[in-house]
C-alpha cells in the first residue's frame, strides 16, 4: 500500500472540497463547458499540428474552436429569439394552432376528459393570463437563471480555451503542493474525457432506437411523422447532454406527434419512456465499461448524488465517480 505525503493529502482535500462546492454554487455548467472545450481543443490540436508545427497549431485550434462555438451559440440564441418574437407578434396564429390541436384531442379523448379542455380561444387566453399573473415571480427567477446559465457557460468555455492554450509543466518540476494538485486535476480531466466518450456511444444508441421507431415501426402501421430527419438530428445532439438530453428529445418528438394525433403522441411517448428505461441500465454499463466500474456502482453514485444535489448531482455523478475510481485505482486500493 502506498504511503501519502502531506501534500498529496492536502491536494486531495482541496480538490474534493472544490468539486463539492461546484454543485451548490451552481457552477457545474461552467465546469462541464470548460472541460468540454479543453477536451475538444486537445483532440483537434494534433490534426492541425500536422500542417502547422509547434505553438501555432494550438493557437489555431483554439481560434477555430472558439469561432465554431460562438457561431453555434449565436445561431441557437438568434433562432430562439426570432421564434419568440414571431410568436409574440402573432398571438392569434399561435392560439389558432393550439385550438386546432385541442379540437383534434376533443374528438379522440373520452368524454370524462373532454370536459377539462378549453372550449374556445378566449378560454385559452384567460387561462394563460391567469397562470402568468400567478407565476410572475417564478418567471422572473427563470429569466435570471437563464442569463446566469449562459454567462457562466460562456465564461467556462473561455477558461477552458485559455487553459488548453497553456502548456502544463511536468508535476515534478513544480512545488510539492502545486505538483500534487496538477496530478489530481489531470486525473479529473481524464475521467471527464472517458465519460464524454461513453456519452457519445449512448447518444448513438439512443438515436438508433429512435430512428428505428420513426423510420420503420411507425410507417408499418401507416403513421408517417413529419420532420423525421430533423427529429433524428435533434435526438443525437440532445443525447450528448447527460440526463436532460433525453427529456429535450422526448419533448420535441411528443409535440410533433401531437400534430398528428394525441394517441400517436402518447404511443410515441410510451415507446420513448420504455427504451430510455432500458437504456438507463445500458448507459450505466457503457459508462461503467469506459471508467472500469460496474453498473451498480454507477447507478448507486447517481442515486446518491441525485438525492444530495438534485438534477445537477445526477449529471455530475458519472464524472465525479469516474474521477474517484481513478484516484482509488492509482493508489492501489481497488
Amino acid at each position: 500500500m502506498k504511503s501519502f505525503s502531506a501534500f498529496q493529502i492536502a491536494s486531495a482535500a482541496i480538490v474534493a472540497v472544490a468539486l463539492l462546492l461546484v454543485l451548490p454554487f451552481k457552477l457545474l455548467p461552467a465546469l462541464l463547458a470548460g472541460l468540454l472545450v479543453h477536451a475538444l481543443i486537445n483532440s483537434l490540436t494534433p490534426l492541425l499540428q500536422h500542417m502547422f508545427a509547434g505553438h501555432l497549431g494550438r493557437v489555431l485550434a483554439v481560434g477555430l474552436l472558439s469561432v465554431v462555438i460562438i457561431l453555434g451559440l449565436g445561431a441557437i440564441f438568434a433562432g430562439a429569439f426570432s421564434f419568440i418574437l414571431h410568436e409574440v407578434s402573432n398571438p392569434g396564429q399561435l392560439l389558432g394552432k393550439l385550438m386546432g390541436l385541442i379540437d383534434r384531442a376533443r374528438a379522440q379523448l373520452p368524454e370524462a376528459l373532454v370536459a377539462y379542455l378549453p372550449a374556445n380561444v378566449d378560454d385559452i387566453r384567460q387561462t394563460l393570463y391567469d397562470w402568468l399573473r400567478g407565476h410572475i415571480s417564478e418567471l422572473q427567477l427563470l429569466g435570471r437563471g437563464a442569463v446566469h446559465l449562459f454567462v457562466t457557460v460562456l465564461i467556462g468555455m473561455v477558461l477552458g480555451a485559455v487553459i488548453a492554450l497553456q502548456r502544463m509543466p511536468p508535476p515534478e518540476t513544480l512545488k510539492p503542493l502545486a505538483g500534487a494538485l496538477l496530478e489530481r486535476v489531470a486525473l479529473f480531466v481524464m475521467a471527464f474525457r472517458n465519460v464524454v466518450f461513453a456519452q457519445v456511444k449512448i447518444s448513438l444508441l439512443n438515436t438508433l432506437f429512435t430512428s428505428v421507431f420513426l423510420v420503420i415501426v411507425l410507417p408499418l402501421f401507416g403513421v408517417h411523422f413529419p420532420l423525421v430527419k430533423t427529429l433524428i438530428l435533434v435526438t443525437f445532439v440532445a443525447g450528448l447532454l447527460p440526463v436532460v438530453g433525453n427529456l429535450i428529445s422526448n419533448t420535441v418528438i411528443f409535440v410533433v406527434g401531437l400534430s398528428l394525433s394525441i394517441w400517436i403522441a402518447m404511443v410515441a411517448l410510451g415507446y420513448l419512456v420504455l427504451i430510455h428505461k432500458v437504456e438507463y441500465f445500458l448507459n450505466a454499463r457503457i459508462v461503467g465499461g469506459q471508467i472500469k466500474a460496474r453498473s451498480w456502482e454507477l447507478l448507486l453514485a447517481m442515486l446518491v448524488f441525485e438525492a444530495a444535489f438534485g438534477l445537477a448531482g445526477l449529471v455530475a455523478a458519472p464524472v465525479y465517480y469516474a474521477y474517484l475510481k481513478s484516484e482509488l485505482k492509482g493508489q492501489g486500493w481497488v
